[in-house]
């Protein structure tokens, strides 16, 4: 199993250069790679280039970048940019957001998700393998003066649609938060939309998933708060129920606040969707994973009460 590490900012009231403390621990230990999450308080590439300006050897991925909010031509060259500056590959990885945020943040209308990333995915991965001296874009006046960025096509996937498009485009795919049986579901469709595409072999597959060795209560709070957020979503909301969690998933139906939703979840819930435990708990874990089909934890560390994720990237360093 492939561990890489994530550095995003957390909408809470977790200090905004948290991500950097995170990106600086990872590199230190030794961890492959890096993602440079967006949201609403980071620009990804932004971040990714404070990282790569901070740390000296992990390869980064700044994204998911949202589709409905960035060009394809503006991506690649976001990533190109941050190469140039950092000297280090640098990955993009592209995903549909949510309404919450691509409305609700950016003012711009999330309509057709799945045609929108398809149609990203297939020019970006275009983008990314120009050379210096080409047309910066089909038609353009304008030569490519920057070289490829060097790193990886991610798409984040879940629906049908999108595996299609991470399976004919993409290097990699990517899950969040999710169990090992949906992990097994998603390899599967993965496989199969990528035989269909003609692809000798699949992208590998990748997710996000919280994870705390040894947590505190802070840490355990932090991992539940990320989970909630998921509870209503489909596809989620009948995992939860189906692993004893019906309660949480009602309260968050009727429009519970944050709070509300971590208190109503036991502990236990978050192992349903992360690693959370001693170490060994935490490594029998990933090994369900992997046994499912996952190739690489993209880990999200608990910050709350383990400043950088310290405790737990260390605990879980590459050998």
């Amino acid at each position: 199993m492939d561990f890489s590490v994530v550095a995003v900012a957390r909408e809470d009231d977790s200090p905004v250069e948290e991500p950097l403390r995170v990106a600086a621990v990872a590199d230190r230990l030794g961890y492959r790679e890096v993602w440079a999450g967006e949201g609403p308080t980071w620009d990804s590439f932004v971040l990714a280039t404070a990282i790569g300006r901070a740390t000296e050897r992990v390869a980064l991925t700044a994204g998911p970048v949202a589709v409905s909010v960035r060009d394809a031509f503006g991506i690649a060259r976001g990533a190109a940019s941050v190469a140039a500056v950092v000297g280090r590959p640098v990955g993009v990885a592209l995903g549909t957001s949510s309404k919450r945020v691509v409305e609700g943040v950016h003012g711009v209308p999330r309509v057709r998700p799945a045609a929108a990333m398809e149609a990203s995915a297939a020019a970006v991965r275009g983008f990314l393998h120009g050379k210096p001296g080409e047309p910066a874009a089909p038609g353009s006046v304008f030569p490519r003066r920057l070289p490829p960025p060097g790193g990886p096509l991610t798409v984040a996937a879940f629906g049908d649609r999108a595996i299609a498009t991470a399976a004919a485009h993409a290097d990699r795919m990517l899950l969040d938060i999710v169990s090992p049986d949906q992990v097994r579901l998603l390899r599967a469709k993965l496989e199969a939309a990528a035989a269909r595409a003609g692809r000798t072999s699949p992208p590998t597959l990748a997710s996000w998933l919280p994870v705390a060795v040894d947590p505190d209560p802070h840490s355990l709070a932090q991992v539940l708060r990320s989970i909630a957020g998921y509870l209503t979503v489909p596809g989620y909301s009948d995992m939860f129920e189906a692993a004893g969690f019906g309660e949480a998933v009602e309260l968050a139906r009727t429009g519970a606040d944050p709070g509300t939703l971590v208190r109503a979840l036991p502990a236990a819930a978050a192992g349903t969707v992360g690693l959370v435990g001693d170490l060994d708990a935490v490594r029998a874990r990933a090994e369900e994973y992997a046994e499912a089909g996952l190739d690489e934890i993209a880990l999200v560390p608990a910050t709350a009460g383990d400043p950088g994720g310290e405790r737990t990237l260390t605990a879980l360093r590459p050998a």
